[in-house]
Order: structure tokens, then sequence, then C-alpha cells
């Protein structure tokens, strides 16, 4: 088994199938509609034990550093932030990368404006795994 992070966007990515803001634009029937999805498909995976975790994250964010002296100051730097980007993420383990290519394919079909699929572009990447331990 092979874990895998399937990451949903506000924006960012290739150009969108379909470009309705959900959180603008969906009637509250509509976002339902697709957070049921959501969560069936989540269901049917944990049935498979292919389901790990998921989580939708609020637009709002701050990055974070330290500054060296233990206060960490806030900044909003020149930069993509992820609170612009990330909507949410899927944690899977499955067999195969084309199990991992089918699902994130199947959850890209989620319904938006008028019920009709969205075909959102998901980013599928794969966790780092262990080095190979080496004996002698």
């Amino acid at each position: 088994m092979a874990k895998y992070l399937l990451l949903k966007h506000y924006r960012g990515g290739p150009t969108p199938v379909t470009d309705m803001p959900m959180l603008d634009r969906w009637t509250p029937e509509e976002v339902s509609a697709h957070v049921q999805y959501m969560r069936d498909f989540a269901a049917r995976l944990e049935s498979t034990g292919e389901f790990v975790d998921s989580q939708a994250l609020s637009p709002e964010g701050t990055f974070v550093r330290s500054d060296g002296e233990g206060r960490p100051p806030v900044t909003d730097g020149p930069f993509a932030e992820t609170k612009d980007l990330i909507a949410g993420w899927m944690v899977i383990d499955v067999d195969s990368y084309e199990r991992a290519l089918d699902l994130a394919a199947e959850l890209s079909a989620a319904p938006g404006q008028g019920g009709e699929p969205i075909h959102e572009w998901l980013e599928l990447r794969p966790f780092l795994t262990a080095p190979p331990t080496i004996t002698e």
C-alpha cells in the first residue's frame, strides 16, 4: 500500500474546466451536494480500507516564521499563499499509483453548480517513504 495526498485548490494549477468559485457563486444546496459527494466518496473508501483522512480548510491563514529570538513575526510576503490555494485534502492508502489516479479522477467529478461535475484539477502527491535500510 502507498499513501497519496489529494489536494483540492481554491485556485492555482492548470486552467480549470469550470471556473465557478464555490463560496462566491454556488447556492447553499449546491454546496451541500458537493460536500455530501465528498462524504460519500470518503465513506466508500473507508469501507475498502483506502481512506486515511480528509479535511476542508478555511480560506483564512497566516504565514509565520521564527525571527531567531523566539518571537515569530507574521508575514504575508509577495508569494502564493496556501490560504489562497489549498481548499482541503484527502489522504488515501492504495495498492498502486494507477488506483490513486482513478480515485483522484473520480473525486474531480464532484458536483458543482446545477449538479454538473466540476472536473476540478486535483494535485496527487505521494508520501515520501523511508529509504531502504542498509545492513552489512
